[in-house]
C-alpha cells in the first residue's frame, strides 16, 4: 500500500510539473527530497533516536566530566560540556545520516528503489533527492541543537550562526553520502548498522569531538604521533573544528592542534563532493546484484 501511494503521488506531481513547466530532473530531485522528509515525521522514533540521544550524551558527558576537564586558554578554563558542543552538532548530523541511509534498504524491500531505478532520470538525479532529504532533515535538527549555544557565554551572531549552520549543512552532505555508499550494496538492517558503527564512530571519535587533536613537539612519543596524524587526516575533524572556530575566537592552545577556519571549509568541501561523486558512481553500478 506504500509503494502503490508513493507511485501514484509520484504520477501526480509529476503530471503537475509538465503542467507547470519545471523541468523533469527537478521535480524528480524535490519529490524523492519531499518524501525522506515525510517519512521522517511520521516515524517518531527516528526523531527521537536522531536527536535525543547526542543531546544525552551531551549532557551525560558534559555534565560527569565537567570537573576532570580543564582546557587552559588565555587564562580562562573551559568546561568539557562547551568544548563537546560542537562534536555533538556533529553527532545529531551524523546520526541523522545513519538513520536516513537505512531507508534505501527498506525501499529495496518494498519494491520503491526498483521503480525509481527504471524511471527515465539518470543516476545522480536519485542520488541528490536522496541526499537532499537526508541533508535537510539533518540540518533542521542541528539548527534546534544550535539554539543551545545562546545558553552559554558565546558571542554568537547571526552571520555566525548562518556560517555554522552553511558548514553543518556541507558536513551532512558529506556523512550523508557516505551512508548512501554503504547502504546501497547491504540488504540487512542489521549488518548496515553494524557497518556504520564501525566506519562513521571511529571517524566521530578521532575528530576532536572528545578530547583535542595532540600537537607533535619534540617530546612527543610515537603513540601521540601516530594519534595525531590519525586525527589529523580525519574529514570529521576540520569539520567540528570549523564549528568550533565559529563558535569562539579564542584557539586551543600550544599543546593542541587546531586547524584553520579556512583549512576546515577546503576540507569539508572536498570531503561532501568526493563522498557525493562517489555515491553517484556507486549508484551508477547497480545495487544488489542490478546491472546498470
Amino acid at each position: 500500500m506504500t509503494v502503490l501511494t508513493d507511485e501514484y503521488g509520484a504520477r501526480q506531481d509529476h503530471e503537475r510539473d509538465r503542467e507547470s513547466g519545471r523541468p523533469p530532473l527537478f521535480a524528480a530531485v524535490m519529490a524523492l527530497c519531499w518524501r525522506e522528509v515525510i517519512r521522517f515525521l511520521r516515524q517518531r522514533h527516528r526523531v527521537i533516536g536522531a536527536l535525543g540521544q547526542p543531546v544525552l550524551f551531551w549532557l551525560l558527558f558534559g555534565v560527569g566530566l565537567d570537573r576532570s576537564f580543564r582546557l587552559e586558554s588565555q587564562g580562562s578554563e573551559g568546561a568539557f560540556l562547551e568544548y563537546y558542543f560542537p562534536g555533538t552538532l556533529i553527532l545529531v548530523a551524523l546520526f541523522t545520516a545513519i538513520f536516513a541511509t537505512i531507508s534505501i534498504i527498506e525501499d529495496r524491500k518494498e519494491g520503491f528503489l526498483q521503480s525509481v531505478l527504471v524511471a527515465p532520470i539518470p543516476r545522480w538525479v536519485m542520488v541528490l533527492g536522496k541526499v537532499s532529504g537526508a541533508t535537510l532533515i539533518a540540518v533542521l535538527q542541528g539548527v534546534v541543537f544550535l539554539c543551545l549555544a545562546f545558553c552559554f557565554r558565546w558571542e554568537l551572531s547571526l552571520p555566525r550562526f548562518l556560517a555554522i549552520t552553511l558548514l553543518l549543512t556541507v558536513a551532512s552532505i558529506a556523512m550523508t553520502s557516505l551512508g548512501f555508499v554503504i547502504a546501497w550494496r547491504m540488504d540487512s538492517t542489521q549488518g548496515f548498522h553494524a557497518i556504520m558503527n564501525l566506519a562513521l564512530m571511529p571517524m566521530w571519535l578521532l575528530s576532536g569531538a572528545f578530547f583535542p587533536v595532540p600537537a607533535i613537539t619534540p617530546d612527543t612519543n610515537w603513540r601521540q604521533a601516530a594519534m595525531h596524524w590519525a586525527m589529523r587526516l580525519d574529514p570529521l575533524t576540520y569539520a567540528v573544528a570549523g564549528v568550533r572556530r565559529m563558535l569562539s575566537a579564542s584557539a586551543l592552545p600550544d599543546p593542541f592542534f587546531e586547524p584553520g577556519v579556512v583549512a576546515c571549509w577546503t576540507a569539508t568541501l572536498l570531503f561532501a563532493v568526493g563522498m557525493f561523486g562517489l555515491a553517484c558512481w556507486t549508484a551508477s553500478r547497480g545495487a544488489g546484484g542490478e546491472s546498470a
